[in-house]
């Protein structure tokens, strides 16, 4: 499974959507996230892809769609 699978599965997991036709859909304006599954979404990525993101180097503005995301999991590989 490719990074971009596994985090598209990950935000499955917590939006309870399938956001793989959205990837430029701003999941945090759009409700789909709050503060609680942001911990989690980190929790997961860090597991299931072992990177580590440190939660003081987080910027919601950079980590706000799915694009953003597989972005940023790439630049911690």
């Amino acid at each position: 499974m490719s990074d971009e699978q596994k985090v598209l599965s990950i935000l499955k997991d917590l939006t309870g959507e399938d956001l793989s036709d959205k990837m430029d859909e701003n999941i945090f304006a759009n409700g789909l996230l709050d503060s609680m599954a942001t911990v989690q979404l980190l929790l997961d990525l860090q597991d299931q892809l072992d990177i580590d993101v440190p939660v003081s180097e987080f910027d919601r503005n950079e980590w706000d769609t799915p694009n953003k995301i597989v972005t940023k999991v790439a630049s911690y590989k």
